[in-house]
Order: structure tokens, then C-alpha cells, then sequence
């Protein structure tokens, strides 16, 4: 009997036990709803910081095309001649390629999102400023503050979006969506601008940027994550005051080279002293114990040839930019207004060209779609050859859409391939060297192009010089990228 009760017993333990076992095991299987929902939140949180990334980089854009409709009309309120006025856009242009190396390592040291919101609150009060600014002189102060924080914001909002998106074919995507608003805001700026200083006025330009940049705050204090801080580098000031001056003469000389001359001693001083702080940048930064910019990063393959490959898009796609915008006006009449009118459709090639670009990239690889983005932007270039005096726009605006397209196509994977290529603590600092060689690319191509086109009876055969110029740098751009993707894979 008392054998029975304690096989009983062991039996009812038992089942206990496997009922409690098989307990576990369906709440281990059950789905954690907790989990599934910091998942789902984390996903709007990363669509959220994308929508404050791509307002931030969007106004950067907006800001560099929108104020050349509103020259003659800022002339005529404030008074000052032609210098004054080159000045207005130049001061933001030098400022922004200046500083854009430091703002990106900043972020690393003391964490992108902080600078960010700094960057974004800065260019929102400069803005301010630039719309009641009384004179000629405090424009150019206020445009200069602008560029400072414009170098701020682009790097920052990279390294951002890398932190947000840790997949690579994600992170992709949202550097597409990035790239595509910045097209919007380029391309709309001449448009925009005429606009409102037809209806308001031209300070309306600048007040136009307050909405926005209160937005933009508000999503990226409310949803973007904060970056490792790295405060336990020393801050390399030796190498970001060299790194700022010779970027900035670099502009500078750039900038007046075309007005001035090559030969004249400003420009030739101008470019002496950037060949010196550039050397003295990269002796600090090979000795220093942590440097601003780690010269290892160029020991990638990819880094370094996204790099270059951006300065020399840049060369083509903005110098052409600024050469069509002169043609239009200058050899065809058209008024200012209706030469933004003569770009607006380009926006039809470079925005479904930013979005499926992504796309692309996953099925042929980043270095084909650059590969392939700088070979149809070479061949819309070739293609406008024949372009005169009273050619009609739409023989022109198919070339015109192959140009925008392969750019907006080879974008997107060019940013990404180069945040991949890099460490995330180095996120920062590698989007303001693909930036900064962006920025001193359209620099030179707007200098150089525009000294071909100077003289007016000249001006046919230099556009077609720049022409022929553009394609050649994007056909090298392909097949940098193609090489450098081909002898990886060899190795």
C-alpha cells in the first residue's frame, strides 16, 4: 500500500514537473510584447530622426540657391555694388567648406545629436538675422554664421542617420530619402525664392527658415538617439585651426580666381597659403596622439576613392549648374525667375533617382550604381554639344534630365559606401571629408567653369569646354569607383 502512495506520488511530481517545463517553454515561445512594441517605436523613432535629418540638410541646400534670385533686390534695399554682393553668397560658401572638417569631429568627441541641435539652433537665429539685417555688411556677417552652422548640420546628420539605421540596406534607404529632400530644396530654391520676393519681399528668403528649423529641432530633441561620446580624445586644436585655414583660403582663392584672375597676387597668395596649412594639417595629424582626422581612414580602398570621386561630381554637376543658369540668362534672355522655372524639371529626374537608388544598389552593388549614376550624367553631357545661341529648351531637357538622374542616382550609394567604409565613432568626421571635398569640388567647378565662359564673345566655346570637362571627370569618377570595386574583389 504505502508502495502504491509513493508511486503516486512520484507520478504527480513528475507530471507537475514536465506541466511546469512545457509552462516555461510557451511563455518563453510567446511573443514578447514589450519587445515588439520598443521595436516599433524604434522604428518610428529612426523615420522621425530621417524627417529631422533631411530638414536639416534641406535647408543647408535651400540656402545656397535661393539667395541668387534675391541679389538684385538685396542690392537695391541695401545698397552696395557687385563685390558686396558676391560676398553675400560667398561668405556662407567659405564658411561652410571652412569649418565642415571640425563640426564632423566635434560630433564624434561630444556627440552629434548635442551639435546638431546647436548647429540647426544657430543657422535658425543667423537666418534671423540675415532677414533684419540693416546693411550690407551685417548680411555678410549673418550669411557667414550660416555657413558655419550649414557645416555643423551635414556631417552631424549623417552620422545620425548611421547611428539610427544599423543596417546597411536601411541605412541605404534613409540616406536616399536624405539625398532626395536636399534635391527638393536645391532645385525648388530659385523657384521659392522668386516667389516670395515677388509676394513678400527678399527678406521673406530668410525668414522662410524659421518654421523649418523649429521643426527640425523639435524631432530631433524628441526622437534622435545621442551618439557614443568619445571625450576621452583630447580636442585637436592645431589641426582644426590648420584644417579650417586652408579649406577656407582654398574657397576663398577659388572664389576669387574667377573674378580676379589666376594670375592676380590675391588668388596666387590664396593658393599658397592653402598648400602650406594643408601640408602643416597633414604632418599634425600623422603625429599627433589623437588626431581630428585619423589618416588611417584613408587607408580604405572605398573611403578614399568615395572621396574623390564626390570632389569630382562636384566639379561637373555644380560648375555646369552655374554655366547653364548664365547661358539661359545671358544668351538665351531669360529673366532670373524663369531661369529657376528652366531647372524645376530637372527635379523630375533627381528625386525618383534618389529613391531607387537604394534599390539598385542592393541588387548591383554600391560601386556599379555610382559606376553607372556618372556614366548617364557623362552621356547627357556629351550629348549638349550642340547647344548655341537660341537653342530651344526642349532640345536640351532630355540631356538636361540624363545629367540630374545620374546624379541623383549615384548619390545615395556614394554617401553610404563611405559611412560603411568608416568606423561609427568615426562617422562624424568621415562625412565632413566627403562633404568638404563636395563642397571644394563645386567651388572649383563654379570657378573654373565660370572664368572659361568670362568673356561673352567666348561664351559658346567655354561652355562647350565645360562640357567636355564635366564628362571627363564623370567618366573618371566611374571608373575610379569600377577599378577600386573590381581590384578589391581580385584580392
Amino acid at each position: 500500500m504505502r508502495r502504491n502512495e509513493g508511486l503516486c506520488l512520484a507520478l504527480v511530481a513528475e507530471s507537475k514537473d514536465e506541466t511546469m517545463q512545457q509552462t516555461s517553454l510557451n511563455v518563453r515561445h510567446m511573443p514578447d510584447r514589450r519587445a515588439t512594441s520598443h521595436q516599433q517605436t524604434s522604428g518610428l523613432a529612426a523615420t522621425l530622426t530621417l524627417a529631422a535629418m533631411s530638414l536639416g540638410y534641406g535647408v543647408v541646400q535651400l540656402d545656397v540657391t535661393i539667395v541668387n534670385t534675391a541679389l538684385n533686390a538685396i542690392g537695391a534695399s541695401l545698397g552696395g555694388g557687385v563685390a558686396e554682393l558676391q560676398w553675400v553668397v560667398s561668405a556662407y560658401t567659405i564658411a561652410f567648406a571652412a569649418f565642415i572638417l571640425t563640426a564632423g569631429a566635434l560630433g564624434d568627441r561630444i556627440g552629434a545629436k548635442r551639435i546638431f541641435m546647436a548647429g540647426f539652433a544657430i543657422f535658425t537665429a543667423a537666418s534671423v538675422g540675415c532677414a533684419v539685417a540693416p546693411d550690407a555688411a551685417t548680411l555678410i556677417a549673418a550669411r557667414c554664421v550660416q555657413g558655419l552652422a550649414a557645416a555643423i548640420l551635414v556631417p552631424n546628420s549623417l552620422a545620425l542617420l548611421r547611428h539610427a539605421y544599423e543596417d546597411e540596406k536601411a541605412r541605404g534607404r534613409a540616406v536616399g530619402v536624405w539625398a532626395a529632400g536636399a534635391s527638393l530644396a536645391l532645385t525648388a530654391g530659385p523657384f521659392v525664392g522668386g516667389g516670395l520676393i515677388a509676394l513678400v519681399g527678399w527678406r521673406a528668403i530668410f525668414m522662410v527658415n524659421l518654421p523649418i528649423g523649429l521643426a527640425g529641432l523639435w524631432l530631433a530633441w524628441r526622437f534622435a538617439s545621442e551618439t557614443t561620446r568619445h571625450q576621452q580624445h583630447r580636442l585637436d586644436l592645431p589641426g582644426q585651426l590648420a584644417a579650417i585655414a586652408a579649406l577656407g583660403t582654398l574657397a576663398g582663392a577659388l572664389i576669387e580666381g574667377g573674378a580676379l584672375g589666376w594670375s592676380s597676387p590675391f588668388v596666387v597668395a590664396g593658393f599658397v597659403l592653402a598648400a602650406v596649412f594643408s601640408v602643416l594639417f597633414v604632418w599634425r595629424e600623422a603625429r599627433a596622439p589623437q588626431p581630428m582626422l585619423p589618416l588611417s581612414l584613408f587607408r580604405h580602398r572605398m573611403f578614399a576613392l568615395t572621396s574623390l570621386v564626390g570632389l569630382l561630381v562636384n566639379v561637373a554637376f555644380y560648375g555646369l549648374i552655374f554655366v547653364l543658369s548664365l547661358y539661359f540668362q545671358q544668351v538665351n534672355g531669360l529673366s532670373a525667375f524663369a531661369t529657376g522655372l528652366a531647372f524645376v524639371p530637372m527635379l523630375g529626374a533627381v528625386l525618383p533617382a534618389n529613391l531607387i537608388a537604394p534599390r539598385v544598389a542592393e541588387r548591383i552593388g554600391a560601386p556599379a550604381t555610382i559606376a553607372l549614376g556618372a556614366a548617364l550624367s557623362a552621356a547627357g553631357c556629351l550629348a549638349l554639344l550642340f547647344i548655341g545661341p537660341g537653342t530651344s529648351y526642349l532640345a536640351i531637357c532630355l540631356q538636361l534630365l540624363a545629367m540630374s538622374g545620374g546624379l541623383g542616382l549615384l548619390v545615395p550609394p556614394l554617401t553610404s559606401a563611405l559611412l560603411g567604409s568608416a568606423e561609427p565613432q568615426h562617422a562624424g568626421i568621415a562625412a565632413g571629408v566627403l562633404n568638404a571635398t563636395r563642397q571644394t569640388g563645386s567651388v572649383l567647378g563654379v570657378a573654373l567653369f565660370g572664368s572659361m565662359v568670362s568673356r561673352s564673345a567666348a561664351f559658346i566655346a567655354g561652355l562647350h569646354a565645360a562640357l567636355v570637362i564635366s564628362a571627363g571627370a564623370l567618366l573618371a569618377a566611374a571608373a575610379l569607383i569600377w577599378i577600386g570595386a573590381w581590384s578589391r574583389t581580385r584580392r
